[in-house]
């Protein structure tokens, strides 16, 4: 349970985060565009002022550099219209996608708290259960032997769980490997414990079950 929650949260906050990423990036596209506009307005503003100076010149030579002038502040200018519409398109285009984002967050956010619910209502039941099944277990705990159980035990943590297995169609269901008749029949006798001499797991029989 643990684990697939983790697997609800990881991928809640990758929206998230791909969320965050797309607004950082309108953000420095905003902040770039803000620059060229500032920019943009000096070089206005220089045309202004060079366009203003030009009746004050007195020779040809003054009045051409002061219109060379003038065109390098209009191809200046020119540049940065051309960045800021691109920038002015970028941003839109991020603003777009960052709205698409949040609202796949609010839809994810929402499924993300429904598995949450699903999961802690799950979790409670599964400890319910567990700690009626270990209330079981240590009453019949108490009614086997200390030395078949400590034996069991010692299996059961050595075996991932699995400490007992039924023998059928004569194989061990717990390497299915084959199990000699001979094995089976010391089973039968109920005299002691018979493991598989392969997996060394405590073998019982189906019939066993229904007696």
């Amino acid at each position: 349970m643990p684990a697939r929650m983790q697997e609800f949260l990881t991928a809640f906050e990758a929206k998230k985060a791909k969320l965050k990423s797309i607004e950082e990036n309108r953000q420095k596209l905003m902040l770039r565009q803000k620059d060229r506009e500032g920019e943009l307005a000096s070089k206005e503003e220089g045309i202004k002022k060079s366009q203003s100076q030009l009746g004050q010149l007195k020779t040809n030579k003054d009045y051409q550099v002061k219109m060379t002038e003038i065109e390098g502040f209009k191809a200046d200018k020119s540049i940065f219209e051309e960045e800021i519409l691109k920038l002015m398109d970028d941003n839109e285009a991020a603003k777009r996608d960052a709205d698409i984002e949040k609202k796949n967050l609010e839809s994810e956010e929402k499924s993300f708290d429904e598995k949450k619910s699903a999961l802690a209502s799950r979790l409670k039941e599964i400890e319910g259960l567990l700690s009626d099944l270990e209330g079981k277990r240590k009453m019949l705990a108490d009614s086997v032997d200390k030395k078949i159980l400590e034996r069991y035990e010692h299996i059961l943590h050595g075996k991932d769980g699995l400490a007992m297995v039924m023998v059928k169609d004569n194989s061990c269901h717990g390497c299915f490997l084959k199990v000699p008749h001979q094995v089976i029949n010391e089973i039968k006798m109920h005299e002691r414990l018979i493991t598989c001499e392969i997996c060394a797991r405590i073998l019982y029989l189906e019939e066993d079950l229904v007696s």
